[in-house]
């Protein structure tokens, strides 16, 4: 039994996604929900600013909606998705609108977004996988198109007290992660103090802006 949970340890770290990690959003879908209604992420008004009118956003990661409906009154088209079929039927009866149930490795889209927007969500990818899911966002956006994303800071992977996975990232890091995944056009990074669903406790997060080439690659 032990050598089988190893063995399937040893499969999530290869891929996009923590199996507890996304039995912990299943079950506490209705209590994780509530916590989000603070406002909008503190980055996407001035990610938004830069983006061209009816945008066509994948928003990887949905939570409680909160970001993909300031997308949608901003007048873009949202492309919702989330990994935990519970928080994506409670996020799709908030928004109106499909949202999909998606683990990031599913993302097979082809240069079809003008934007790809992750906060606090990639950074449940295993580091092991997180190249791979970095490069399917390339691929899904078209030339020119952008990307922005936050991860818990911190510089070593590993659990917190409810048993989820984090990458934990340090700035640098991130930035190794991007390059390893692809020919990234890496805009602005920035390392800044923030909170959580841990009871409100606050501590080093990371984040990125990127763009996808408007060359060949």
């Amino acid at each position: 039994m032990k050598a089988f949970e190893h063995q399937m340890a040893d499969i999530d770290r290869m891929t996009g996604f923590d199996r507890v990690t996304l039995q912990f959003y299943d079950e506490t879908a209705p209590t994780y929900m509530a916590s989000g209604q603070g406002g909008v992420s503190r980055h996407l008004v001035s990610f938004l600013a830069t983006l061209p009118p009816r945008a066509r956003i994948l928003e990887l990661g949905c939570g409680g909606g909160r970001d993909a409906q300031a997308m949608m009154a901003a007048g873009h088209n949202v492309d919702a998705t989330d990994g935990s079929a519970a928080i994506a039927l409670k996020a799709e009866a908030i928004l109106g609108i499909p949202v999909r149930v998606m683990l990031f490795e599913q993302l097979e889209a082809l240069a079809v977004y003008d934007a790809v927007w992750a906060s606090a969500s990639l950074l449940h990818v295993p580091r092991a996988g997180l190249p791979d899911v970095l490069a399917r966002i390339l691929r899904a956006l078209k030339p020119g198109g952008l990307h922005h994303a936050t991860y818990k800071g911190g510089g070593q992977e590993g659990h917190d007290k409810h048993g989820r996975y984090f990458n934990y990232l340090s700035e640098q890091q991130m930035i190794e992660m991007y390059l390893k995944s692809g020919p990234w056009n890496i805009l602005a990074t920035s390392a800044y103090t923030g909170g959580g669903y841990d009871d409100g406790a606050r501590g080093p997060w990371v984040a990125i802006t990127a763009q996808r080439p408007i060359w060949r690659e």
